[in-house]
């Protein structure tokens, strides 16, 4: 398994992250710790996780996949072999995170979410500490929302409050690092510039849906990710399941995420399935499964630290897991050409 510098600090990750967001809610307690032993016996030494999850987000599994892993390394007693990403959530009105109130990315959230997340974990300290998304209002999971709007209504918590808050926690030895999520090239340049002042700790990661459907990265924050070493871990690799090809034509297979839980309007949008079928006729025709080609392309951009991958059972992770890192010169042209035609149709 590659491993690759983690920002500009001294850690490094494997290319493919552990995503671990259905454990507690489709994927159960046994299957979990099977998943995470055999992803550690092949070498992935990075596992990502959040306060909110599972998902889909619910105040009944609020926590629950942080609790399995928590039990998990407790039980394995190998805390010192994993490099432990987690999140806070950021600004929203789901009440269960602090007991009714709104969450924010304020100093008394931050140190809040932070001690739940280590008593969960059963650990002393996170790794990687990363803001789910943005405090201020923005249109981040709407069908919609692959464009800036001016929401309106207050403006968010101040980067130097969050980002001072952070340089506590990593003083106080809770957190070794901090990044982002679903973030903006403007966003990242509003941390960059905190800790220029000298407010605090430099953001080391952004996490961002990256996949063949959705390469809106490449603009803008891409060029941020290399120069600036703040390094993609690509969400979503496989577009929740879409680039599979399992619900093509309004497919609905048993058992699936997209048929328990219809969350995933971004998928549902014209020139979704054509460039799902598109991808998938190139796959065959240089003998690849779909699913390979479409992680290889996620794992071999320049830009990308880690590939966060997810199973919801044992078999599919083995798929997973063998996925080359890397794609003939010849395939990469292609999947370039055909971008030219289908773009991102599911930003």
């Amino acid at each position: 398994m590659q491993q690759r510098p983690l920002g500009r600090t001294d850690i490094r990750v494997s290319a493919i992250c552990l995503g671990t967001m259905t454990y507690g809610q489709q994927t159960g307690e046994a299957d979990a710790f099977a998943q995470m032993d055999y992803a550690l016996a092949k070498g992935v030494n990075f596992f990502d996780t959040a306060e909110l999850y599972a998902i889909p987000p619910r105040a009944e599994t609020y926590g629950a996949t942080e609790t399995i892993i928590g039990k998990w390394l407790s039980a394995r007693k190998n805390r010192e072999k994993i490099i432990l990403a987690t999140k806070i959530v950021g600004r929203t009105a789901m009440p269960w995170f602090r007991d009714g109130e709104s969450a924010r990315l304020d100093r008394t959230n931050i140190f809040y979410a932070v001690e739940q997340s280590l008593k969960r974990l059963q650990t002393d300290y996170i790794d990687l500490y990363q803001l789910h998304w943005p405090d201020r209002p923005m249109d981040l999971f709407e069908a919609n929302s692959n464009a800036y709007r001016d929401r309106g209504g207050p403006d968010g918590v101040t980067f130097e409050e969050t980002v001072s808050a952070l340089g506590e926690l990593v003083k106080q030895g809770k957190i070794r690092h901090f990044g982002v999520s679903n973030e903006t090239a403007w966003g990242v340049s509003q941390f960059l510039r905190a800790t220029e002042m000298g407010v605090g700790p430099r953001l080391v990661s952004i996490q961002n849906a990256y996949h063949l459907l959705n390469r809106q990265f490449e603009i803008g924050l891409a060029e941020f990710a290399f120069r600036e070493q703040i390094g993609l871990l690509a969400y979503s690799p496989l577009a929740q399941g879409f680039l599979t090809g399992k619900y093509l034509h309004g497919g609905k297979p048993e058992g699936a995420r997209f048929t328990l839980f219809p969350r995933a309007q971004r998928y549902q949008k014209p020139g979704v399935d054509e460039g799902i079928e598109d991808y998938h006729a190139l796959a065959r025709e240089f003998g690849l499964h779909p699913v390979h080609l479409a992680l290889a392309f996620v794992t071999s951009r320049p830009f990308v630290t880690a590939n966060i991958v997810g199973a919801t059972n044992f078999d599919q992770l083995k798929l997973i897991l063998d996925a080359p890192h890397a794609l003939d010169p010849e395939i990469e042209k292609r999947i370039d050409a055909l971008h030219q035609i289908r773009g991102n149709p599911a930003p």
